[in-house]
């Protein structure tokens, strides 16, 4: 009996000591009043804009396909891929011998008739003479009016021989000059300062210009390139002429390169195309549905290329900048919420109408920013520039405090909350 007593006495001590422990945890290491947990995010100082994202592509601010206007045969190529010209360099020759033959034959045309011409005003001078001849022997009743009349019709006979050689004279000469003017264009040479990008023929080839124009090589000016960026038509409404805008090239996406914007066209380019359609529906991403196509819009912009690092065909990524600010007060955006003192009319909007309105310089919005007792309490701000990643907040809070972008349900979330606010 008694080993019975002293064992469940020194389990009442340890029941005792268990229940003095659990008290000590909850009064000393565990504060009273458990403070939420939050994810955090401190505001910093920085620059933000808000811009508008387009893919494009780069070509030469000039790009001319140089082509042969005459047949024949290519005697030389003189030039070579990448080649730099200048204006008037010959590029190649092609076979002149036939145009040189067109050219002599013309040349004596032009000579025959010429000779034909003179003989022509010698016979009228010499009908002209008889003619006199037979006015004046008709006047004395020397012959009768049909022999004066015979010697009239050959005077005008003469004359509109003289009038149809000189009409084929104008036509021969006519003749010559194309003749020259297609000698001529067996060299061909640059019309442009550039650089040769695009070599379509060799040496030995016969081209033949009958039904279009052989392309021999193309020259583009690669000092400007030319930036076609397609906008969307949710954004295309948002951007115009004069804007700032900068890009990024698939092989160094830090480097920024930066332009205003010239101009937007003004239709899609399947509208611009003349496809019969009338419809200017866009040209691009169809997202699956080929009934209902994207559609989009074409900016345009120049940039210099003094180093040429810049390529034809390239594809870039396009940022117009719709607004900017620098050094600006700024927390993650989704920090932000509706704007709890908004008149009642407005407060039946939606999320996407609050966050939307909040995209909007100068608007008001309320977020919840911790206090030194850790603590979240609602304050109410007002919003500049929102990206949608970061915030502008041009009234309402300082660099340094600490606002609520979500809670942390666990030790876990709440430690990266901690560390996502460093």
């Amino acid at each position: 009996m008694s080993f019975l007593k002293s064992r469940s006495a020194r389990y009442s001590l340890i029941l005792v000591a268990v229940l003095g422990l659990a008290v000590g945890i909850k009064h000393f290491v565990l504060p009273s009043g458990a403070k939420p947990r939050y994810l955090t995010a401190v505001a910093k100082q920085g620059d933000i804009e808000q811009t508008v994202l387009a893919s494009g592509t780069l070509a030469p601010i000039e790009l001319v396909s140089v082509g042969a206007q005459v047949s024949g045969q290519v005697k030389s190529l003189n030039v070579q891929l990448g080649d730099r010209l200048a204006k008037g360099r010959l590029i190649a020759t092609i076979d002149p011998v036939p145009q040189e033959n067109t050219l002599r034959t013309a040349e004596a045309t032009l000579a025959q008739d010429r000779a034909q011409l003179v003989a022509q005003q010698v016979a009228l001078r010499q009908d002209q003479l008889t003619l006199k001849r037979q006015a004046e022997m008709l006047a004395a009743q020397g012959i009768s009016q049909a022999d004066y009349d015979t010697a009239q019709a050959a005077v005008d006979t003469a004359r509109a021989n003289i009038d149809a050689l000189q009409a084929q004279i104008t036509q021969a000469a006519i003749a010559v000059d194309t003749a020259k003017v297609n000698l001529g264009y067996t060299k061909i040479s640059s019309p442009i300062d550039g650089d040769v990008i695009a070599v379509l023929v060799k040496a030995g080839q016969t081209v033949n210009s009958v039904y279009s124009t052989p392309t021999i090589v193309k020259v583009a000016n690669l000092d400007t390139m030319t930036v076609k960026a397609q906008i969307s038509e949710a954004d295309v409404i948002k951007v115009e002429p004069g804007q700032k805008v900068y890009f990024t090239i698939l092989g160094d996406s830090v480097h920024r390169y930066y332009a205003s914007l010239r101009a937007i066209e003004p239709t899609t380019e399947t509208f611009a195309s003349d496809t019969g359609t009338g419809t200017g529906t866009g040209t691009s991403a169809t997202s699956g549905n080929s009934s209902n196509p994207a559609v989009y819009y074409n900016a345009l912009f120049e940039v210099a290329n003094p180093d040429h690092r810049l390529r034809t065909s390239m594809t870039v990524q396009v940022y117009v900048v719709l607004a900017e600010t620098k050094q600006a007060v700024m927390v993650p955006s989704e920090a932000l919420g509706p704007d709890e003192q908004a008149p009642a009319e407005s407060t039946n909007t939606t999320a996407a109408e609050d966050q939307d309105a909040a995209a909007i310089n100068n608007t008001w919005a309320t977020l919840q920013v911790v206090d030194p007792s850790g603590q979240a309490k609602k304050r109410r701000v007002r919003v500049g520039i929102n990206n949608d990643v970061n915030a502008q907040i041009v009234e309402g809070i300082a660099v340094g405090e600490r606002v609520v972008i979500g809670s942390a349900p666990d030790a876990a979330a709440a430690g990266a909350g901690q560390a996502a606010g460093k």
